[in-house]
């Protein structure tokens, strides 16, 4: 080797050492769930609430349930959106429906929570998807665009219909917002001289496109008090009522997040991990 090559040899030989190994293929058949952020990792195990444990929400419950079950099954299932109160479980029904239905057949189904900044690289993972013998639920968690995003509301809309390229049919996309529209109501929206609806209709055309489309609404105090109980029950604890609605008022808040935050607490004076 001459001796101007030489200097290149070694500088090419430095940058293999320094660059990074390639990753490793993610096999999409061996774990239960996944993480997309334009790229997947594994997940190792799915954690979730036992569904008999999510108490106020049972109509919700059978409703995600189902649908679960015949995606899982290869039937055919419905795109869903759940919508609503902060803290009523929506992401925890998602979690735990995936989970019962893996325990019921294992390895037929598996979620991917995909990030939302990630929405424009949906086509590379779907195209893995639609390759393996497996069905997905695809997981977008507390979505809500800002008013100049464009772009985001029209890629996931034209993946759920109406797209030139459809999704696989063993992938189906499950959504959690705290809107029902997803993106921003504001009443200048009433202001169009020409066609008052245009601009309201346009902010509902995504979740429209939802087959299914599921409220989640502030728990009484009943529920409040049933979801701790249940929680009680299960792990052992002992609790009051006046101290569990103390607890609800000093966080100016009912649902299941603050009943199980007081779980939580009573766990943590006990000794016990949850």
């Amino acid at each position: 080797m001459s001796q101007a090559a030489d200097p290149l040899a070694r500088i090419a030989a430095a940058l293999e050492r320094i660059a990074p190994a390639p990753a490793d293929a993610v096999d999409w058949l061996s774990a239960p769930a996944y993480v997309w952020h334009g790229a997947a990792r594994a997940v190792e195990r799915l954690q979730a609430p036992p569904l008999g444990l999510l108490q106020g929400i049972d109509a919700q419950k059978g409703i995600v349930v189902g649908n679960v079950e015949r995606l899982a099954q290869g039937h055919a299932a419905h795109d869903m959106l759940l919508w609503g109160s902060r803290g009523m479980g929506k992401s925890a029904l998602l979690r735990a429906a995936v989970l019962a239905a893996q325990a019921a057949d294992p390895g037929r189904i598996a979620l991917i929570q995909v990030a939302p900044e990630a929405l424009g690289s949906l086509a590379a993972l779907f195209q893995e998807l639609g390759r393996q013998p497996r069905s997905f639920l695809v997981f977008i968690d507390d979505l809500g665009f800002e008013d100049h995003d464009s772009a985001g509301p029209r890629v996931l809309r034209s993946w759920l219909e109406g797209g030139i390229e459809a999704r696989p049919g063993n992938v189906r996309i499950a959504v959690t917002s705290n809107r029902r529209a997803i993106v921003p109501r504001h009443l200048s929206e009433q202001d169009d001289p020409i066609n008052p609806r245009d601009s309201v209709d346009d902010r509902l055309a995504l979740a429209d496109r939802f087959g299914l489309s599921i409220g989640f609404h502030a728990c009484s105090q009943d529920d409040y008090l049933a979801i701790i109980g249940g929680y009680c029950a299960a792990h052992g604890l002992q609790w009051k009522e006046d101290e569990a609605l103390e607890w609800s008022k000093r966080r100016g808040a009912r649902s299941g997040r603050v009943a199980w935050q007081f779980v939580t607490e009573l766990a943590g004076r006990a000794g016990k991990a949850l």
